[in-house]
Order: structure tokens, then sequence, then C-alpha cells
């Protein structure tokens, strides 16, 4: 994991980037990659690499590294878990000098000389590479990699990471998110090369497969073991972050790994904390609680927007307990961690999807969900993260396992019944329902969802909710479409953040590289959890049975 920084200039442009400037811009993003930094220009056309380095596997290298000659060089932020593969297959007629997963990319390009090398490559990534002659830059299928792209005044293009790189430069002419599944050429311009079935829910037909749907995931947890570097569990006690963890935990103790997991609550009762230390208890990790006041998230709010360049509320909610914990982390030296980002969007696991009204509505909003979690989990998961150097990885989203589970019919992903309730991802967990040798004790496997940033304790959100309301007046709440007419701010809480935001980030084209998340067919558009209907009669249910226990 690091931060990648590259300037591509027009065929024949006259109007060259300086290289100290180029490097003044990336450092801002050196909060990604501490370990080490490196550049590269091009001796004819000018481009430029610019790479702050987080030493995940071969923590020796720095890049960017070069193909069979100087003038092919790449930088590259993820990881590519089928590097050896490609080593010992396509690419073994090179003899490489690293052992980095990066160094195949370059090789790909030589071997290929076009984009499409991406389809080659099982991994995350975000990365830009020169030749001669040629410039091309790419993100992954779904976006794990956060990357945005732009141009300045005289027409040359920018790449980076994160936003706050490129802004002050590309804000007033363009700027936006790199498109996930894509790839960008010089005098190409921008390339699908990732389109599978499942983009068209009509094509979503397969009878669900529990068998399939285990293995996948298991392989999918297993290949993210790979590094160089020390290796964590961030685990809520959710269902997504549990099963990982359970998978993770048993294969890291073949290898003789140490076991390590994480969770973040408001105090040792908040449900994650309870729920996560059940689960730690039962797989056999070395256990970290950590807990924070609504003081210690309210202190970080202003750098937390600047981490996430977001104004969306829910990211900002759930990331702000995921910022403070990667902090604790990444004093303790863990590189990696392994999170269960994606399965809610994939499987329909939040709450308001009870209410989709047809099978064909429900898959379609999984797609939709899927295909913007480059602005949303993902976003959140890397850039919380990131601001304490820690990779999130997310097995989740492992393309494999993708196909299997998003080519799944949805009347089998809707939720079904089980112990006098609906249950969502049913088939999720009816697949790791095993007797002999089970993953997960049975009340986590079935555990009703919680939102993340519920979970961590509910006087999280009612006290940011409460201080961002004393903050804002009625009047300047009622006259926030004049101020913002884009994403117009809809509660004092909303206005508030996107103040913030546009404090670090005040061109129109940062605001519109913002994506809220926004819950569908119910009544409150709040994010919360609680604010479904499914959570209140879950809830209302919970407490008959105390009373009658009682």
């Amino acid at each position: 994991m690091c931060g990648i920084f590259a300037v591509c200039h027009e065929s024949g442009s006259a109007d060259k980037f300086p290289l100290d400037l180029a490097q003044k811009h990336s450092s801002r993003q050196m909060h990604r990659g501490p370990d080490c930094r490196g550049s590269y220009v091009h001796p004819e056309t000018g481009d430029i690499l610019c790479h702050e380095r987080l030493a995940i596997m071969d923590l020796s290298c720095v890049q960017p590294l070069a193909g069979t000659t100087d003038k092919y060089q790449v930088i590259h932020n993820g990881e590519i878990y089928n590097h050896r593969a490609l080593r010992e297959k396509e690419l073994a007629q090179f003899a490489m000098r690293t052992t980095c997963d990066s160094e195949v990319i370059v090789f790909l390009y030589e071997l290929l000389q076009k984009g499409e090398l991406c389809s080659l490559l099982d991994g995350v990534f975000a990365f830009a590479l020169v030749a001669d002659g040629d410039f091309l830059a790419a993100r992954d299928p779904v976006g794990v990699k956060q990357m945005y792209y732009g141009r300045d005044a005289v027409g040359r293009w920018f790449f980076s990471n994160e936003m706050k790189c490129i802004e002050d430069v590309c804000g007033p002419h363009t700027l936006a998110p790199f498109p996930p599944g894509h790839f960008f050429q010089k005098d190409r311009g921008f390339t699908r090369y990732y389109q599978p079935a499942w983009f068209d829910h009509r094509l979503c037909t397969a009878p669900a497969d529990l068998d399939r749907l285990r293995e996948t995931l298991i392989a999918a947890t297993t290949k993210r073991l790979m590094s160089d570097a020390p290796i964590g569990l961030l685990l809520s006690g959710g269902l997504d972050s549990s099963l990982i963890s359970a998978i993770a935990s048993r294969e890291m103790k073949k290898l003789g790994l140490a076991v390590h997991s994480f969770a973040v609550g408001v105090d040792a009762n908040s449900p994650d904390i309870v729920a996560a230390r059940k689960v730690a208890a039962f797989i056999g990790t070395q256990h970290h609680e950590v807990y924070f006041s609504l003081e210690d998230g309210l202190a970080v709010v202003d750098k937390l927007v600047w981490h996430l360049e977001t104004y969306d509320v829910t990211s900002i909610r759930a990331s702000t307990p995921m910022y403070l914990l990667s902090e604790y982390i990444q004093k303790m030296g863990i590189k990696v961690v392994l999170s269960g980002e994606g399965s809610d969007e994939i499987f329909g696991g939040y709450l308001y999807f009870h209410n989709a009204p047809s099978d064909d509505e429900f898959q379609k909003e999984t797609i939709d969900r899927v295909l913007h979690l480059h602005t949303s989990d993902c976003l959140r998961a890397d850039k919380s993260c990131m601001a304490h150097s820690i990779e999130v990885r997310v097995p989740f989203l492992d393309k494999a396992f993708l196909d299997v589970a998003m080519s799944t019919q949805p009347s089998a992903k809707r939720p079904q019944e089980y112990g006098g309730r609906l249950v969502e991802k049913y088939i999720v967990r009816k697949a790791f329902d095993v007797e002999e040798d089970p993953l997960l004790p049975a009340e986590i496997l079935w555990r009703q969802k919680e939102q993340f940033s519920d979970g961590v304790g509910y006087s999280w959100i009612d006290g940011l909710m409460q201080h961002c309301a004393a903050q804002v007046t009625d009047e300047e709440l009622a006259a926030a479409a004049s101020l913002f007419p884009h994403n117009t701010p809809h509660s004092k809480e909303a206005l508030y953040m996107r103040r913030l935001f546009a404090a670090h980030f005040p061109s129109d084209n940062a605001a519109r590289a913002v994506r809220k998340w926004i819950p569908k067919w119910q009544a409150n558009q709040d994010p919360s959890g609680r604010a479904s209907l499914v959570h209140v009669n879950s809830i209302a249910k919970e407490m008959q049975e105390i009373r009658a226990e009682a």
C-alpha cells in the first residue's frame, strides 16, 4: 500500500510540469507511504511518476520499478495476489530484480504493450506506468484502491490516490474519481476493461451454491495473507468481519503467525465490543479492545474530513472509530489488516433491503451499491486507515467471489426466515452453518446487522448529531441551498460536515466528486440502521422476551 502521483503530458506538449513541484504535491499523501519515496521523469515526454511507499512486499525495494530498460517504469498502490503465478508463467522469459508484486505490472506491459494487461491482474491496484511515447494509468475492478484524475489549465493530466494532491491544480478545470475497472492511455483516453455478466441484473440467475460460496470466500481470504509485514484482523463482531477473522485466524496459525484482532467501541458494553469479544475467544486470537469518548471523536473530525475527502455523513460517522482504531494498530507495528467490507452491498445486508419491492429491484440495488463502493465503504476503509499507514484488505471484493455471489439469483439472496425473524445475508450464514468444526458460534453467525457506526455504541452518533446541531442555526440550514446548491445538506450534521469539507476542498469539482450514502425504501433517510423499522421491531421483540423471562 502506498501513495502514487503522476503527470502525463499530451504528445508534443512543451509545457512540462516541474519534478520538484510534483514531489511537493505527492508529499501531501506521505501518510500513505512513510517508509521511503522515489520519483522518475521520462527524458523525452517529461511524464512524471512519484511514489510514497509503505513497504508490504519485498521490504527493501524502492519504487518506481523499472522494466527491461530504464524507460519503462511503474508506480503501484495495492497488491497483486497472483504475481508469483505470473512470474512463473506469462513472464517466465523475463529476469526480474525484486520479489515485489508491483514489478509484474511493468513487465506485463512490455509483453503485451496495451492496457488490457489489467485483466490478467488478480488483486487491487491504482498504478501509473511510463514507457517510450506512452503513459498508462489504471484502477482495480471495483475501486478498492482510491484514485483521482484531473487536468490543469494547459491540458496536462494528473493522477493520484488522494484528491488533496491535485485539487488546487485541477479543481477549477477537471477533477473526478478515476473510474474503477478502467485504464487510461495517452492519446486514447479511458477504456473499460472490467465488465462481467453480473453488471446486467437480468443475467443474475444462478441458483445458490453454498459450497462454492464458502470455498471462494476461504480462498479469497487466504490469498490476502500474502505479506512480508505483520498482519492483523479488524473484528467488529458482526457477521462479515467475524467470518473473515475466523478464516484468516485458522490459516495464520497454520503458518505459525501471531494472530491479533482489534475491536473499537465507546465502552466495554458497546454492541460490537461485546460481540467481538465472544468471537475472539472462540477463534483464539490475541484480542485488543480500543475505547473512545465522544470528545475523542469530535477532536479528530476536521482532520478526518481532510483525510477522507468527503462530506458524506455516513462515511464520517463510521470512519471516526476506524481512524482512531488504526492509530492504535499502527503503534503496534502492524501494517496490514483484513476487514469485512463489501458483503452488505453484495448480499443486500443493510436493513433497508428488507423493504425491496421486488427481486429485480433488490438485485439492481445490490449491483449499484457494489459499483459505488469506491465512494463509500472502500473510501472509508482505505483513507481512514491509510491516514495511519495501515493497509486494509477486503476478501469479499475478490473477483472470483464476486462472480459467484453477484451471479446468484436475487430470490436466494433476499432476507429469509430463521429463528422466527427475517434474516439478511441468509445464504452467507447458511454456507458457514456447519456442525463439524464451525468457524463461529451460532449467536454470532445469526446476529442481526448493526451498521458499524451504530455498533461501536449509540452514544457516538447521538452525541455527534447533538454537537453538530449546536454549531448550526436554523437560519443557516434554511439557507444551505444558496451556499451549497450541489448535494445540498438537509440536516445540521450534514451542513456542519459540508463546511469542514469546503474549507479543505473549495472547488465545485471537488464537491461533485462526493456521492452521498442514502438508504432506499424507507421514510427516514438517516443512514443509521436504527432508523429502519426492521431494527426498531427487532429491539421491541428482544425487550418483550426479556420481560417474559423476568
